[in-house]
């Protein structure tokens, strides 16, 4: 990942010395459970522990030159960790082990992790909509569909509408992270032929794993289903900057990203405001979702393994990462910062839309009082299509066509938009059942 999207703390977690580091505790604690086992000397293992080298730059530089003489990166680490520790305790590290053993389980350490910072980001961006909903309830703008005017709905419905859209985002990475939460010591194709399976349990258990049985790698459906959390929050974060950008529009002009007093919307136009944070999430999800299609593709591997996966996942998974943490904060800050032009907004629907967001009631009234539901549609949509050709008001239309049998009082009620929006507050309701985080 570029450093550009990249969250720092999302490149420590998958550094070279933070994916060592697992790679050595993963060894260390093996070593202490065969210990207890009794097949390791448990001066050794003490040894073990205590000599266990630091993982820092000069450690990863030292595997990554014996890896260019094994060509196996695993090889290279136990190399040099056993030679860091000296013998003969240095030779128990590894013992009974395959790579995917310390691989795999290490890696969903880091899984784990990195679940947690996704977690907490979707819990930042709920709590910042869940902000905006309850202060915007009431707030009228018009409702579109194929981007045309609809009926009047509120922002609070919108903003209401998308926080309970990320808290399932949010319940899917915390399934996610429950799946990939599982580690397997049980050796090559997995049969526990060289080591026992109290070793993988209890190395599992310190690391806060569930041991799974397994060929000799963890199933990549697991892997599969993380990378499907975060890119479904991904396209949700997309949806959200999509409305932005559409409502930011010169001839809308409803909304407006925040905009920094130094900041520059155009190298070229002084008085350009850009909804530029906005477009960077829509096109940052079209990458995301397509580290999506490579884990699915990791699915499928070779009878009890293959590495065709192995070489994927060393971008796929901290990309995927970085990026939806990225996306999450960024949006957050989006919407906590979003200018919402209220009034220009009620222009839009009362003014600029000419009343014609009302046509639908227009429609009922006249059923109720009466008309058969074909005639009085089709004198509604003759009245609203002379209304927006003539751009005249669609209530001053109405009101002379003696087809329209209306009353004042009626017609009244007809284009009242209080009414319309009597229960555009459920949405923002329904955000009472959102559990807080942590629960």
């Amino acid at each position: 990942m570029i450093p550009r999207y990249e969250p720092t703390d999302a490149a420590t977690l998958f550094s070279d010395e933070s994916r060592m580091t697992r790679w050595l505790e993963v060894e260390l604690l093996t070593v202490e459970a065969l210990a207890r086992a009794g097949v390791v000397p448990q001066s050794a293992a003490l040894a073990v522990r205590e000599r266990a080298p630091k993982v820092d730059g000069g450690f990863v530089e030292a595997v990554a030159e014996r890896e260019r003489a094994t060509d196996h990166d695993m090889a290279a680490f136990v190399d040099v960790v056993q030679e860091r520790i000296g013998q003969p305790e240095g030779s128990w590290v590894h013992f009974g082990l395959t790579s995917s053993d310390v691989v795999d389980t290490a890696l969903s350490v880091a899984l784990t992790q990195a679940a947690d910072l996704l977690i907490e980001a979707a819990d930042g961006l709920i709590a910042a909509l869940i902000a905006r909903a309850r202060e915007l309830r009431s707030v009228p703008i018009a409702g579109r569909t194929h981007g045309m005017q609809a009926e009047p709905t509120t922002f609070g419905a919108k903003f209401a509408l998308w926080a309970l859209q990320v808290d399932r985002d949010r319940q899917r990475l915390v399934s996610a992270r429950r799946r990939v939460a599982v580690g397997k010591l049980s050796g090559a194709v997995g049969t526990y032929s060289n080591i026992e399976p109290e070793i993988e349990t209890a190395v599992c258990r310190a690391l806060c794993l569930e041991p799974v049985p397994a060929t000799q790698v963890i199933a990549r459906d697991r892997h599969a289903e993380y990378l499907y959390a975060c890119t479904a929050a991904g396209s949700t974060v997309e949806l959200i900057a999509t409305e932005i950008r559409h409502l930011a529009r010169t001839e809308v002009g409803e909304v407006e990203e925040p905009f920094g007093a130094q900041q520059k919307g155009s190298s070229a136009m002084p008085h350009k405001r850009n909804p530029v944070l906005s477009e960077r999430l829509c096109g940052l999800a079209r990458v995301l979702r397509g580290y999506l299609i490579a884990g699915l593709e990791d699915v499928a591997l070779w009878h009890e393994r293959d590495i065709s996966h192995s070489s994927v996942e060393r971008i796929v998974l901290p990309d995927a990462t970085a990026l939806t943490l990225y996306l999450l904060r960024k949006a957050t800050g989006l919407v906590s910062g979003l200018v919402v032009h209220a009034d220009r907004a009620l222009d839009n629907l009362t003014n600029r839309s000419l009343g014609l967001v009302f046509s639908q009631s227009v429609l009922l009234a006249l059923v109720a009082a009466g008309s058969p539901r074909d005639d009085a549609y089709r004198i509604v949509q003759r009245d609203a299509r002379e209304a927006w050709e003539s751009n005249r008001q669609f209530r001053d239309v109405l009101n002379d066509d003696e087809e329209v049998t209306l009353t004042r009082a009626q017609l009244d009620d007809a284009f009242n938009l209080d009414y319309l929006l009597r229960h555009a507050g459920r949405a923002v309701a329904a955000l009472d059942e959102i559990e807080p985080p942590g629960s």
